[in-house]
């Protein structure tokens, strides 16, 4: 993006395609892959990670076991309570894992037509991002209704045009567009997401429609995912796309407990490398990387 290398980037074919990179190398390495395969349990014996339990009952012995789920989901849902000090449960209880995201994909007939800059034609207004934030205190206000559990009522959108790089992802003419949306309080008070959703999403097209007023006809298609969403498609407690909150106090050695930040747990050979892991969020690989540095170098 910006034509300069280091920045982030769109993948070609998709985000998908990362996965199906990583999954072709690793099984000309070997590796089995089970997708539809959730875990139930860690299995421990004498705090030490001894392989898996299956939902349908499958069991898999294994020298280590590494998770790719957030903190909170590891400690607190697939590892046996006996199993970790109280101290560090302690620490996993605390960890702020509440997301604050709401993404909307929508699928395009035209690109959209920015009063701002207006066109049609791919343009330059449709690479990189295009942020709806007019002022820090629109920002500001955006978060104050998050903080009283109410969806932003003039929320900030960052907004992507994948197909503006690779016109593979939508039919000829057709476009796909990102908007990741601020705020969206995982936790509603005196409400619910399933009661929210459809009146959010307008608020954040009607948004929208007021830069590019030719938005509601360009609109063919809307998929959104609430925190709600997120939670239960992809397993992200609380709706957090990072893992867990990126704040001070769950940073660097404090991520994802303090003296718990070098991948490994306090049951052995259970280690942990998503972005619960420093150095959190974002598609880098880097926790997944050190992680796999951590575990060759404790043998």
């Amino acid at each position: 993006v910006g034509g300069v290398r280091g920045l982030w980037g769109f993948v070609e074919g998709g985000m998908g395609a990362i996965t199906h990179a990583l999954a072709a190398s690793a099984q000309a390495h070997g590796t089995q892959i089970r997708t539809n395969a959730p875990v139930a349990t860690v299995l421990t014996r004498d705090d030490t990670a001894t392989g898996v339990v299956l939902e349908d009952g499958t069991e898999f012995q294994a020298n280590v076991v590494i998770s790719n789920a957030d903190p909170k989901r590891t400690f607190l849902q697939l590892v046996e309570r006996d199993a970790l000090p109280d101290e560090f449960v302690a620490q996993i209880e605390s960890y702020q894992c509440e997301g604050t995201s709401f993404k909307l994909n929508l699928g395009l007939g035209e690109l959209p037509d920015y009063s701002a800059f207006p066109g049609t034609a791919l343009g330059p207004q449709h690479r990189g991002t295009t942020h709806i934030c007019p002022s820090m205190e629109y920002l500001e206000r955006a978060w104050d209704d998050a903080k009283y559990g109410k969806p932003s009522e003039h929320p900030l959108l960052e907004i992507t045009v994948p197909t503006a790089y690779d016109p593979t992802l939508a039919p000829d003419g057709k476009h796909i567009m990102g908007i990741f949306v601020q705020y969206a309080p995982y936790t509603l008070k005196g409400s619910t997401w399933t009661e929210q959703k459809e009146a959010f999403v307008q608020r954040v097209l009607d948004t929208l429609t007021a830069y590019a007023p030719n938005l509601p006809r360009a609109i063919e298609h809307v998929h959104a995912l609430s925190p709600l969403d997120l939670e239960q498609e992809y397993g992200l407690t609380g709706g957090n796309i990072f893992h867990g909150a990126l704040s001070l106090d769950q940073l660097f050695f404090m991520r994802p407990a303090l003296g718990w930040a070098r991948y490994a747990t306090p049951i052995r050979n259970l280690y942990l490398c998503g972005s619960g892991a420093h150095p959190g969020g974002g598609v880098t690989g880097a926790p997944g990387h050190n992680a796999a540095m951590e575990i060759l170098r404790q043998g």
